[in-house]
């Protein structure tokens, strides 16, 4: 049952508009109001005595019908009446907006003759939002726009919304609608998932006697497919009901579900799982162990120059990028992580690097801050005098106040002579949901303003490939921890490589980039000579897969908050690198100076169920008795990564 929700005032501006038009396609950022302001319409038409359709299409948060679906419905009595759904078995709507917009047209049209409002995902930035919108608008026909934004914030996507053509009225989001968090959000959707599954029954299907769509997991991993989301599908792929694996053994599937109506003739699975702690959430791809990586040479040797013995250099391949860090786990916080394919960077932590090459600063895009202890930003001179030259601006993202500790670095230094070679910067201080943004030149007095953004989920860089995300934590100042997030693998299918015959070469690479760049009209150069064009070798050779997070965490206090905080954004993670200064032993000088022992670093990693833990930042009083320190961290968290050389001393 909906919670009560009251008519639009007669004087509503929204009334003309429903009057001259069927279908209104809502808009707006996640907790801008979409679906109470659809529910409130719904109410509205009721007490005028007409009836309302309404398509929910975010499968993660849905107004109604079960998660990881699209589904129509009708309002009846105060509520919303599931009529059709059509099973999608994710609950990402910017990875799949393919399948989401199929399954928009197809519940479009079973809606005839009523007013039809269709509550869109808050998919509003990027490569994802640009796209999403405009295809739901074609998909369900709709007729005109509602864009919600708080009052004095620009509406999201306002270029795609003029470009519709539509009849457009702008109102302001409710002052008490709010994003409710990931957590949140998950348990509503858990608890939507399992009454939906309270009429199911245990039944087997055949998988060899089926279509399998979406993405699903290998079935040499069976436990893959454990609590899986599962659409049964009749001939004509009209969803009969979703369902949740139980087991797969061979090719006999035992799942949880509504008996079928008519026979099941094919399956749609993709990434949505019941977790752990039996969550409903996006499924963590199933990947086989890998084998420690070395460091490139450069890093390590250059950064040995400056810090003599940084103990192991921990390197993690995360697909798409290849993150190490530079001053080993004893050395300044500084990780570099070079995006494959690219010939570009990012940096967390910026500290003393030292005779880094000078063309590794030329790649550095973008620099995440922690915050501003000289540890963490002694490196900023290093990249200060790098991008001397005609660079385009640094992005540098950290706490408040990070915008006045650079421009005083840069401020100590004369650039009578730099002329138009001086380097630039754009400083992005988190600042709540706000980004106050700075520019900083060399030979400038103070730093610029720059207009401020809106930071959603704490998302504070977001690109087609990849977004990287921020939670405030305490260390007796605020302090930023990361969270990288690519949003899409892409793996080479070796087997149907070797079937048309193509060695491997440069131009796998080109076509992971123009896939990742989303240029499918682009074409190929084949080994053959021939050419092909992006999407028709994507379809042919590459897996798309979720990417992998990594997600970084140095310099923060034990403290219940902290902890919550950080699990939350490392959840189920492929990689976290934590910070482990102390010994359990020297537990109490740890509290007093805001850091976590080893025991607390390996406790933080088991809760969020991170894939692998590198633990770092550790006190160099540790130089002899590292092992008894990885000892401790195992102790909390198996998955702890231990370098050879940790070893071996």
């Amino acid at each position: 049952m909906w919670p009560e929700v009251s008519p639009l005032p007669q004087d509503h501006p929204l009334l003309p508009l429903l009057e001259h038009h069927q279908r209104v396609l809502l808009a707006g950022a996640p907790g801008s109001g979409k679906s109470t302001l659809a529910a409130r319409i719904a109410a509205t038409l009721e007490a005028l005595g007409r009836s309302c359709h309404c398509l929910s299409t975010d499968p993660g948060s849905p107004a109604f019908g079960p998660p990881g679906a699209a589904s129509l419905g009708y309002w009846h009595q105060g509520q919303w009446e599931l009529q059709h759904l059509e099973a999608l078995s994710t609950l990402d709507a910017a990875r799949f907006r393919l399948p989401l917009t199929e399954a928009v047209r197809r519940l479009a049209s079973a809606s005839h003759g009523w007013p039809l409002l269709i509550d869109p995902p808050g998919v509003v930035r990027g490569t994802a939002g640009a796209e999403l919108l405009p295809a739901l608008a074609d998909a369900s026909a709709a007729q005109a726009l509602v864009v919600l934004a708080p009052p004095g914030v620009a509406p999201p996507l306002a270029e795609e919304c003029r470009a519709l053509g539509l009849a457009t009225l702008h109102l302001d989001a409710d002052p008490q609608a709010h994003y409710p968090g990931r957590l949140t959000r998950a348990q509503h959707r858990t608890a939507i998932w399992e009454a939906y599954l309270e009429d199911g029954v245990e039944q087997s299907l055949d998988l060899a006697t089926l279509a399998v769509l979406g993405t699903p997991p290998p079935r040499s991993a069976p436990e893959a497919w454990r609590g899986r989301q599962i659409g049964l599908l009749d001939a004509a792929r009209n969803t009969l009901a979703l369902g949740e694996v139980l087991a797969l053994d061979g090719t006999r599937l035992r799942i949880r579900a509504a008996l079928p109506t008519r026979p099941v003739r094919a399956v749609a699975i993709r990434d949505a799982q019941r977790n752990q702690d039996g969550q409903l959430t996006t499924a963590r791809q199933h990947r086989e162990p890998v084998e420690h990586e070395r460091p490139p040479p450069e890093l390590v040797a250059s950064s040995r120059r400056l810090t003599g013995n940084g103990g192991p250099h921990p390197v993690i391949r995360l697909g798409m990028a290849i993150a190490t860090l530079v001053n080993g786990v004893y050395g300044d916080p500084a990780l570099h992580l070079r995006l494959r394919h690219q010939r570009r960077s990012l940096l967390f932590d910026l500290g003393d690097v030292g005779r880094l090459p000078a063309r590794l600063a030329h790649q550095i895009s973008d620099v995440f801050i922690s915050h501003a202890h000289f540890d963490h930003v002694a490196g900023f001179l290093w990249l200060l005098r790098s991008r001397i030259g005609e660079f385009p601006p640094c992005r540098l993202y950290g706490p408040p106040g990070l915008a006045q500790h650079l421009a005083g670095m840069v401020r100590g230094v004369l650039w009578d002579r730099v002329g138009n070679k001086a380097p630039r910067f754009e400083v992005g201080e988190l600042h709540g949901e706000r980004l106050r943004r700075y520019r900083i030149a060399a030979g400038q007095a103070n730093p610029t303003p720059l207009p401020s953004q809106p930071v959603i989920d704490g998302i504070l860089r977001q690109e087609p490939w990849f977004r990287v995300r921020a939670v405030t934590l305490d260390h007796g100042t605020p302090v930023l921890a990361f969270a990288f997030e690519p949003c899409t693998q892409v793996n080479v299918r070796k087997e149907r490589l070797i079937a048309h015959g193509w060695p491997p070469g440069p131009w796998l690479g080109e076509l992971k980039h123009k896939v990742l760049t989303e240029e499918p009209d682009a074409m190929i150069a084949l080994p053959d000579g021939s050419t092909a064009r992006v999407d028709t070798l994507a379809e042919k050779l590459l897996l798309m897969q979720p990417g992998l997070r990594l997600v970084y965490a140095t310099d923060l206090g034990d403290t219940p908050d902290n902890r919550r905080r950080l699990i939350d954004l490392a959840r189920e993670a492929h990689t976290l690198i934590c910070e482990a200064p102390f010994r359990q032993c020297q537990a109490d000088q740890a509290t007093n100076t805001g850091h976590l022992t080893a025991r607390a670093c390996g406790e933080i990693a088991a809760a969020a169920r991170v894939e692998r833990l590198i633990p770092f930042h550790f006190s160099r009083r540790h130089s002899n008795d590292l092992q008894a320190l990885y000892a401790e961290i195992r102790a909390a968290c198996p998955r702890v990564t231990i370098p050879p050389d940790a070893i071996s001393g």
